[in-house]
């Protein structure tokens, strides 16, 4: 069972005693899941999940950004079930930005739905395309091949901070892009969680990202799925592609690995 220690933080995510059936309870996917993260002030948390296909990792980010409900026990934002009415931000790995609307169109909508319209929302829109490096593709439509894969992942990103900077949920969204690109995108995400300090939620299958992005890696079992490990990661907070090169880093590659197998998540 992995380690969930409350302390006297405030609990930002929560998930209590959750299943996910879909036969009727004849086979859970999920079965008896907890899960705690908790609001660290002025950093936040960054926490990776890893397991197999078919484990529920999607299907947690699913809870937390209220897109589905669990066959059993509760989802909890702040303490409080998740609200429709403010949902939380999620990157795909396959492109969400509207294809018929431009950039800052894309950008600017997460506004609209919290009622900031006209020039406000240009600017802020536009504050936030800079930050992550869109600046001159505002005006372009936001699709491929106007766009590259690399630059419609930092449209959803801008998108997703916009409009709720507190949370941050990301499906494998570097999974489709060449190497280069996820590591420029890896970057770019941890110089916004540094700025932002957003709870962001990951899911990946690439180990060595998860080592370089999170400073906790939770390990899930396969069906009826649950977390089985918690790994720390003890890195500085401040991390650059010298940190890559840090024996620590290697030997904490080979931990998570080794867990993996152990718990039978890799061959």
């Amino acid at each position: 069972m992995a380690d969930f220690k409350d302390t006297n933080l405030p609990n930002i995510v929560e998930l209590r005693g959750v299943s996910q059936s879909y036969d009727g309870g004849k086979n859970y996917v999920i079965k008896g899941l907890d899960f705690l993260i908790e609001d660290k002030p002025a950093q936040g948390q960054f926490v990776v999940i890893l397991g197999m296909s078919g484990c529920g990792k999607s299907t947690i980010l699913r809870y937390i950004a209220g897109l589905q409900q669990p066959t059993e026990g509760q989802i909890l934002i702040h303490g409080k079930p998740v609200n429709q009415k403010n949902p939380v931000a999620m990157v795909f790995q396959q492109y969400s930005s509207l294809p018929w609307m431009t950039v800052l169109e894309n950008v600017g909508l997460a506004l609209s739905y919290k009622g900031i319209t006209g020039k406000e929302q240009k600017e802020k829109a536009m504050e936030m395309i800079q930050l992550v490096g869109l600046e001159g593709h505002e005006n372009k439509y936001a699709q491929y091949p106007t766009l590259s894969g690399g630059q419609l992942q930092r449209v959803a990103i801008a998108r997703s901070l916009i409009a709720n900077p507190e949370i941050l949920l990301m499906d494998e969204p570097f999974g489709a892009l060449d190497i280069n690109t996820r590591l420029q995108m890896q970057d770019l995400l941890t110089s916004l969680w540094h700025k932002f300090h957003p709870t962001i939620v990951f899911v990946t299958h690439d180990i060595s990202e998860a080592v370089y992005l999170a400073d906790d890696i939770y390990i899930m079992k396969s069906p009826p799925s649950n977390f089985v490990e918690h790994i720390n990661v003890d890195l500085p907070f401040h991390r650059t592609r010298e940190t890559k090169r840090d024996p620590h880093f290697v030997e904490l590659v080979h931990k998570v690995e080794d867990t993996m197998v152990r718990v039978g998540q890799l061959r």
